[in-house]
């Protein structure tokens, strides 16, 4: 007889305890997961008008933390440092958002019109060309897509809905407020979360926070630099190869761009309709290839140096990240989904990631002082 078969506790089986029971009761264990999970995630949708404020606030006190440390580096008062900072980025976005609005507000509607022309061309040439294609299989499809962007789904969020500008004018005001608070106290506010944990808890905490701050703020800071490079240099290109509407398109690459993927690739179509509608199939491609070029240059080149500090997602992390904000926030969702999810995965990487330890010298053994018998 084998001794530890005498010390093998010997379990009854029942059905809780054989293999289907642990199944089950793992089964019934994820299940309530998956519904704890949807019904915060529906609490949080109706309440959007005060997450989606926090949230901004959170993302652009991040991308401003800089700025505000380095005023109170230099001895600049906590409060007079937070109204500079507050202040100055009201001015200088809303200095931006006034001048795009005058430069490209005569030419929305021709931008619309030659767009829409440039998807006539682009279906009667899918119909008549050497591949083709049923006409109704492309009006079903672009029916499918006119009905998805104006439907409620796409525009749930703050723009959203018959109370369009209150929700907007309170979540404005919403927003200014704890961004200014965010950017005044936001350590003691974190700090406060983290009360209840000591040791190894509050090691976590305070290590989460600073990994969420870097990663979201040099996410924010990095999109904008990338965002501003590719609008400059298609709107050069488009301007070379004089299609018109070259800075209404240049306007919209830059805001396609803080949605990854799917931004950028619909202001380059978009851009390349115009192009087709004005100057013909040739300009068109070439426009074509300036995106296409552009694109490879900002992910082989440009990411990797502007974005260094921050984390960077697989493309399919951010097709789905971007498919679930679109669905639950509209297009303030897309915006969002991707940066919370950055945040997110560098959450779950430095949850168990100690501190780095401190650097020994070493000491050489000729150097080592030699005890005296």
């Amino acid at each position: 007889m084998r001794a530890h078969d005498d010390l093998t506790p010997l379990v009854p089986r029942t059905p809780l305890t054989d293999r289907l029971g642990w199944l089950g009761l793992r089964s019934g264990q994820i299940l309530l997961v998956i519904l704890l999970a949807s019904v915060i995630i529906f609490g949080l949708v109706q309440l959007k008008l005060v997450v989606i404020p926090v949230l901004i606030a959170i993302i652009l006190a991040s991308a401003l933390s800089p700025v505000i440390n380095g005023l109170r580096k230099r001895g600049v008062a906590a409060i007079l440092a937070t109204w500079i900072t507050l202040l100055g980025g009201i001015v200088v976005f809303g200095g931006i958002i006034t001048l795009i609005v005058l430069a490209v507000r005569d030419q929305w509607n021709e931008l619309f019109s030659s767009a829409s022309q440039g998807i006539d061309r682009l279906q009667q040439f899918l119909i008549d060309g050497p591949i083709q294609v049923d006409a109704k299989q492309i009006d079903d499809a672009r029916t499918a897509i006119v009905d998805f962007l104006t439907s409620s789904q796409f525009g749930t969020g703050a723009l959203a809905g018959a109370s369009a500008v209150f929700e907007l004018i309170t979540g404005t005001v919403l927003l200014i407020v704890i961004l200014f608070f965010f950017l005044k106290d936001g350590g003691q506010i974190w700090n406060f979360f983290l009360t209840p944990f000591k040791g190894e808890r509050l090691a976590r905490g305070r290590r989460i926070g600073h990994t969420s701050l870097r990663v979201l703020g040099g996410y924010v800071r990095g999109t904008a630099i990338v965002a501003a490079v590719d609008a400059t240099a298609i709107g050069i290109g488009l301007a070379i190869l004089q299609v018109p509407l070259a800075l209404p398109l240049s306007v919209i690459v830059f805001l396609g761009a803080f949605i990854p993927l799917i931004g950028a690739t619909a202001a380059g179509v978009l851009a390349a309709l115009v192009a087709l509608v004005a100057s013909g199939p040739g300009v068109a491609l070439i426009v074509i290839i300036i995106v296409i070029a552009v694109n490879q240059l900002e992910g082989n080149f440009l990411q990797p140096v502007v974005m260094a500090q921050s984390l960077k997602l697989h493309p399919l992390v951010i097709l789905v990240g971007l498919t679930a904000g679109t669905i639950l926030g509209g297009i303030v969702g897309a915006v969002l989904s991707v940066p919370i999810a950055a945040v997110a995965w560098a959450i779950a990487k430095a949850w168990n990631t100690p501190d780095a330890p401190r650097p020994t010298v070493a000491v050489s053994p000729t150097k080592r002082r030699v005890r005296k018998r």
